[in-house]
């Protein structure tokens, strides 16, 4: 069975609708794939009715937002209730924030030349979805000032830019109080991948596993094979889970489906503590 567990639509920052995402997890050959936008989850619905369609069993999931001593922290709610209140709250301040602070990185970057104005961002973003950083990227190489993405984020996306302009995001422990409270499965993603920025120390995921995490990231493109020797040791150590993830975003990043995978036996676990959300799509195949 190989299993893939992060990956991001056009609800965030990814290039491929739902649907999309779940046919091309098909065409990889996945048997399953975790849909983890940023802060939403309004992917699900479509990336159900596609997994039912191709027979690829869909576990929902959201990439949460978290902060710590500077460093931006993600954690994947996997099977997680999205309607709890203090859920759902955690959410709607990190996606309100997400847009004023892509209003305000958006009119820098119109002062300076580099856009044009903000409606050429909105453009390519669908209603509904996670404003983010990429979207600004995707703008401004639409306009012929960057030839990609990376190129936008080593250069004026950076988080050392002075364009650059933070938003809200929980603390770590907190993020992973409120999805265990709504039924949710917490997993730190990518955590040791300084090549992404500031990350945080061990002492903050000690705390984070106190209060219920479930598993770190451990294989992942931003991780070197040091970092993902240390990741395991980290994780055995905690008595977490491992699993590994393409963060797939279809052109948006080089990362391809498949490239890291799950053990069945930590899906498994996984679906066993999950209590907010079903599996959906195709019946996983045991």
């Amino acid at each position: 069975m190989r299993i893939d567990l992060h990956t991001h639509s056009t609800c965030s920052d990814g290039t491929e609708p739902p649907g999309q995402v779940v046919r091309s997890a098909e065409t990889a050959g996945l048997d399953v794939v975790a849909l983890t936008d940023h802060d939403t989850a309004a992917g699900w619905a479509e990336a159900d009715l596609a997994g039912q369609e191709v027979g690829v069993t869909v576990v929902p999931g959201i990439e949460v937002s978290c902060r710590s001593r500077g460093a931006s922290v993600h954690v994947l709610a996997y099977l997680v209730d999205p309607e709890v209140e203090a859920f759902r709250h955690e959410l709607e301040l990190a996606r309100d924030s997400r847009a004023t602070r892509l209003q305000r990185m958006a009119d820098l970057l119109i002062r300076d030349g580099y856009l044009d104005s903000f409606e050429q961002v909105l453009e390519g973003v669908p209603p509904g979805a996670t404003l983010g950083r990429p979207h600004l990227a995707d703008a401004m190489v639409a306009a012929g000032r960057f030839f990609d993405r990376d190129a936008a984020f080593a250069d004026v996306l950076s988080s050392s830019s002075p364009y650059y302009v933070g938003h809200y995001a929980t603390d770590p422990v907190r993020g992973v109080e409120v999805i265990r409270a709504a039924g949710g499965v917490a997993v730190l993603a990518h955590p040791l991948a300084a090549a992404r920025g500031r990350v945080v120390g061990e002492d903050v995921i000690a705390a984070m596993a106190d209060a219920g995490l479930a598993g770190l990231e451990v294989d992942h493109r931003d991780h070197t094979s040091a970092d993902r020797a240390r990741a395991a040791d980290l994780a055995d150590r905690l008595g977490l889970l491992r699993t590994g993830s393409s963060d797939y975003h279809g052109t948006g990043k080089p990362n391809r489906l498949g490239e890291n995978t799950t053990a069945p036996e930590v899906l498994a676990a996984i679906l066993e503590r999950g209590t907010g959300t079903p599996p959906m799509g195709a019946e996983l195949r045991r």
